[in-house]
């Protein structure tokens, strides 16, 4: 079988869509590479079995023929997100423990759209910093080195888990913020595509907020078809964040190469 954690999220889904191995599979293979890249720290909670239960009933929908556009591919989410009963900290200490009783919009959207939560994804704290290194888990690793050295590399900030884990093969894909930079230059500094969506593209309700008038969620991927399509699925107009914008969301894969 081919290494299922090498494949884009394109060729993700149109493996799950053609049959050619099971949610359940990509999902346990991005599980097994999360444990052995621990050293990376870019995730902060790992969440197996709540990703195998979602794996499964994306694999119950795929049978049925009632998939969704992002049916079974595995994704990290920043830990700015609030996840319903899973912790999310903002890598911070103040928040402790604390389990949200909500579901962020973009994230409530993912799942919508079948998605598979693996875990949450490091961050400087609060999202205050630009090479991950604020945060309370401790600073994330880059895994890219410099050509005949050892020496660790930061991911830039203030998303360097989800770039860390995007380009580490530990997810197909990952939520990030950006206010000033911090979608853009983690994904610089690892290889990886980031984008920053325009202003009210992606609702902020259930983030954290840094800086309301400028924060913005967004993608990273390995390739910009990939960062098209988690996008679509983030992004849209939400009545409980009077930011965003009440229009359409585009088909931006097929927009790709015009």
């Amino acid at each position: 079988m081919t290494n299922l954690t090498s494949l884009t999220l394109a060729e993700a889904r149109d493996g799950l869509a053609k049959k050619s191995f099971t949610s359940v599979e990509l999902t346990d293979a991005h599980i097994v590479a999360i444990e052995n890249a621990r050293v990376l720290n870019a995730y902060v909670l790992e969440t197996p079995v709540h990703a195998r239960a979602m794996a499964a009933a994306a694999d119950a929908a795929i049978a049925k023929g009632e998939a969704g556009p992002l049916g079974g591919i595995p994704l990290g989410i920043k830990d700015l997100f609030a996840t319903r009963d899973v912790r999310t900290t903002a890598c911070s200490k103040i928040l402790g423990n604390f389990i949200p009783p909500y579901e962020s919009t973009v994230t409530s959207q993912l799942w919508r759209d079948g998605a598979v939560m693996l875990g949450k994804l490091n961050n400087d704290e609060f999202a205050m910093g630009s090479a991950n290194e604020t945060s309370a888990f401790g600073p994330v690793v880059n895994p890219w080195r410099r050509e005949g050295s050892d020496a660790k590399l930061v991911p830039g900030g203030s998303s360097g888990g989800s770039a860390s884990a995007v380009a580490a093969g530990l997810c197909l894909g990952a939520t990030a913020t950006d206010t000033g930079g911090s979608i853009r230059q983690p994904a610089a500094f690892t290889g990886t595509v980031g984008i920053k969506p325009t202003y009210g593209r992606c609702s902020r309700w259930g983030d954290v907020a840094f800086a309301s008038s400028l924060d913005q969620a967004g993608p990273i991927t390995r390739t910009v078809r990939d960062a098209a399509i988690l996008l679509r699925s983030m992004a849209g107009h939400d009545p409980k964040d009077s930011t965003t914008v009440d229009r359409a969301v585009p088909d931006y894969e097929a927009a790709i190469g015009r």
